[in-house]
């Protein structure tokens, strides 16, 4: 006999980060409220999709997010603001060739976007910029290596119009919500520009805190 491992349970919602500092400042936004989980997955898509899956394996939810903080594109997201995505998007899954990258979309192997609730996304815009926070929405992606330089910025930037941000986490843990049914999103708060690394430019410790503030709005509006 099958027996069904997932706990019952009201409505719950599941926030994946990639390290502890972002877990604690999400946690200090939600102010103990039972119906977020928030777990620490780790860092990269692999540790994230396989701690995400371990979670929905074992409780029902009825929201995946993932939180963090993340490398902004210029002109798209600025140090300092939100960004909620419109779309999930592995940049560099695919083949490398003489006339440049092949997404495996075009491979033909599968898809590198996992979709997002626009009804949703508009829902947290709305309610992040009501509360005075500058917020914007546009893909997000996720990379294996993070950009240090211009120009693997301006080839992503080309690659993925509109790109907004870049993370190492968001494909992983919306893979593994996609494949339990499950909605998902993904919230970062930019620390620093996508392209050279520059360690005097990130703000960490802002971003923190705007991941902080920005999970008291979530507690508002999706609780």
């Amino acid at each position: 006999m099958n027996v069904d491992r997932r706990t019952k349970s009201a409505q719950r919602i599941l926030i994946m980060t990639s390290v502890s500092a972002e877990r604690d400042a999400i946690l200090r936004g939600l102010h103990g409220n039972s119906t977020f989980d928030v777990r620490v997955g780790g860092v990269g898509l692999a540790s994230a999709a396989a701690s995400t899956a371990t979670a929905l394996a074992t409780t029902s939810y009825s929201l995946v997010i993932n939180m963090g903080i993340a490398g902004g594109f210029v002109g798209q997201a600025e140090i300092g603001s939100l960004v909620v995505a419109n779309e999930i998007i592995a940049a560099d899954l695919g083949s490398q060739t003489p006339d440049g990258f092949i997404s495996i979309d075009e491979l033909g192997f599968g898809s590198a976007r996992v979709p997002v609730d626009t009804r949703m996304v508009a829902q947290v815009v709305e309610a992040l910029q009501a509360a005075g926070f500058p917020t914007t929405t546009g893909p997000i992606l996720t990379v294996s290596t993070t950009t240090g330089t211009a120009a693997t910025a301006q080839e992503l930037a080309a690659r993925v119009p509109g790109a907004a941000a870049e993370g190492m986490e968001g494909y992983g843990v919306a893979t593994a919500a996609h494949q339990h049914g499950i909605p998902v999103l993904e919230i970062r708060a930019i620390s620093n520009p996508v392209g050279p690394r520059d360690r005097d430019a990130w703000r960490i410790k802002e971003a923190l805190q705007m991941l902080e503030s920005a999970s008291s709005v979530l507690l508002e509006v999706l609780s």
